[in-house]
């Protein structure tokens, strides 16, 4: 279940509310009754970790290729080195 952030338009008593995404919103404050309680937009808080993800496999220029360990010559850019990582 989602944890959803409330605030009192009236009074400024803010709280986090576990509820199903079906529930219906909050309205009365819990602070000072009134019919000002709003829910707030905020960021979702997770985090992905492991072998695959974004940390792992995006740091750096995002069109800068995986460097080889062969001898090879590299390989052009995507960006044609107009990144500056390059």
């Amino acid at each position: 279940m989602p944890i959803y952030e409330y605030r009192c338009e009236a009074c400024g008593f803010e709280k986090e509310h576990l509820q199903k995404m079906s529930d219906a919103h909050l309205t009365q404050c819990p602070g000072c009754g009134a019919d000002a309680y709003k829910r707030l937009l905020s960021a979702a808080g997770f985090q992905l970790k492991g072998s695959g993800w974004y940390a792992t496999d995006f740091k750096g220029c995002p069109a800068k290729p995986a460097e080889s360990k062969s001898s090879e010559a590299p390989a052009a850019t995507p960006c044609g080195g107009s990144c500056a990582c390059h």
